[in-house]
């Protein structure tokens, strides 16, 4: 019963923003087009994974993928001759597509035949709560699909729905962070592929990243996807202030509350759930010097290290 209950709570967020969207958006048809999608994409490509294999790795799988598909059906669905609809499908389309991509080439290099560190650091947790491993499996991989039909579709859906014509010089400002962000994040993944890869031809093993960007962070293309939301809130405020001005007096405030609870979950996801904290269990027990590297340089937003 205690499981359950936290269960419910943890999505009752989730289920709040579907709802406010559904009673803020003009036509809501986008909202449960692609909630039917999402919940048809994670059904296939996560939880049956997950109920035949007893592995949440699946979801690095569809969540991304379900990214792209918003992307796909606002170019799709959405007003064709906004252009600020063929920009925030785009945006979708391309960042979603770019994890989507990735983690099929992984799943095709057989990575996925073993659960991630950061799913099996779940597990840890789950057994520390005394809960039941397969339901909490079950719900966690559910949670990030019903994440995709709410909070993560919001920027895409409150833009999608703005009649406007042309784009402000807010939401200029925020597309230009979008690519600084995306920039960002593709660069740290470089470097550290780089680096992993001299690594190996060295026949250096565990050895940690402290080169490029992650000098100055531990986890510079957290922080970078991190930053990648936040621009997606800030190019969606021209949006709420439309809304806003269409609608009842509560319709603005909640909109922005809810872009502010998106990238709080953001940050909460990358640096605690399944990001830094996950990564940092295991990178302390396998490598060597890592404690150091700790002390010395700061976990996620990126400063000059510590001497």
């Amino acid at each position: 019963m205690h499981q359950l209950r936290a269960h419910l709570l943890a999505s009752l967020p989730l289920v709040a923003v579907f709802v406010l969207l559904q009673v803020a958006l003009p036509d809501p048809t986008l909202l449960w087009v692609n909630a039917l999608a999402q919940a048809l994409l994670f059904v296939g490509v996560a939880l049956l994974p997950a109920w035949r294999t007893g592995r949440m790795s699946y979801v690095d799988i569809a969540w991304p993928l379900g990214l792209a598909l918003i992307g796909l059906q606002v170019l799709l669905l959405g007003d064709p001759s906004n252009l600020r609809t063929l920009v925030i499908g785009l945006l979708y389309l391309i960042a979603g597509g770019r994890m989507g991509v990735m983690a099929l080439v992984g799943w095709r290099h057989g990575h996925f035949q073993r659960e991630l560190p950061r799913y099996e650091y779940q597990r840890l947790r789950w057994q520390r709560r005394g809960w039941n491993e397969r339901a909490a499996l079950l719900f966690e991989t559910a949670s990030q699909g019903l994440a995709n039909m709410s909070v993560l579709a919001l920027p895409a859906l409150l833009q999608a729905a703005n009649p406007a014509p042309g784009l402000s010089a807010l939401e200029l400002a925020g597309h230009a962070l979008w690519l600084a962000a995306l920039v960002f994040e593709n660069v740290a993944d470089t470097q550290k592929a780089r680096f992993g890869a001299r690594m190996r031809s060295a026949g250096q093993k565990n050895a940690h990243c402290d080169v490029g960007l992650w000098r100055y962070s531990r986890h510079p293309n957290y922080f970078g996807e991190w930053m990648v939301w936040n621009a997606l809130a800030l190019s969606s405020l021209p949006s709420v202030l439309v809304l806003a001005a269409a609608g009842p007096v509560w319709r603005g405030p909640l909109l922005a509350a809810a872009l502010a609870y998106m990238s709080w979950v953001m940050y909460g996801v990358l640096t605690h759930y399944s990001g830094a904290k996950p990564a940092e269990h295991y990178s302390v027990l396998k490598r060597p010097g890592y404690a150091e590297y700790q002390r010395r340089t700061s976990m996620f937003f990126p400063r000059r290290p510590l001497d």
